[in-house]
């Protein structure tokens, strides 16, 4: 099995042997680099308004677990990305902090819905229903992407950063890698070779990896499978 996956993996490495090894889609990714935010510049995320530093800090982090979310349910399609398994592993090793950020969002709902009104109850029930507006505010922020295959590959790497961050630190991430994720979004593409949105994989092949291809000592058999 071992010398399966070394051919099929030198077959890949073939057929990429130009592009870097974190480079799903591209030659040469656009850069993304943006400056560490706050939580209140414009076209950011989902508006705060009146929000404390604490509570602009709280939504910065629960902007990030819902792109990551986002970003596991659409990039699936690309299994190299861990999409999934970084998500789950974010959410299982920052959950402290990831609920902190809950609570906190959902006091600052209360407070605003309190200011409007003198009843306690009604204030109440009018926090939950703005917090429930500002989730769906940002997952649909973050569901209308320009470049599918961009904004895949940068979730991917900041999910990366998120599982190694130590815990508690989890909005450090979000401050200065939430420009980055954003910048994401847009309809760029290939930056080697202009007019290209991506790398054509389509027609990259493997070998077969059914057991009658292959011999005990484990060689490829061509006689029983055709060409390797």
């Amino acid at each position: 099995m071992v010398a399966r996956f070394i051919c099929g993996l030198l077959a890949m490495m073939t057929a990429i042997t130009a592009a870097p090894a974190s480079a799903q889609f591209f030659f040469k990714s656009p850069d993304l680099a943006g400056a560490p935010v706050v939580g209140n510049e414009p076209g950011l995320t989902t508006p705060l308004p009146g929000a404390t530093p604490v509570e602009l800090r709280a939504g910065l982090v629960w902007s990030l677990r819902a792109a990551l979310n986002i970003a596991a349910l659409r990039c699936q399609f690309e299994p190299t990305l861990l999409s999934v398994p970084k998500y789950n592993a974010m959410l299982l090793d920052h959950q402290a902090e990831l609920k902190e950020s809950l609570d906190t969002l959902s006091k600052y709902f209360n407070r605003m819905a309190n200011a409007k009104t003198k009843a306690k109850a009604k204030s109440s029930r009018s926090g939950v229903a703005g917090l429930d507006q500002y989730g769906t505010r940002l997952y649909s922020m973050f569901s209308n992407v320009g470049s599918q295959y961009l904004f895949c590959q940068t979730a991917a790497d900041i999910g990366y950063a998120a599982i190694i961050a130590p815990r508690g630190k989890l909005y450090v991430v979000a401050e200065t890698r939430m420009r980055e994720l954003r910048n994401g979004m847009q309809l760029l593409g290939e930056q080697a070779f202009g007019g290209r949105r991506a790398l054509d994989m389509s027609r990259t092949r493997f070998p077969r990896f059914d057991p009658r291809c292959w011999t005990k000592q484990n060689y490829y058999d061509y006689r029983a499978c055709g060409p390797f």
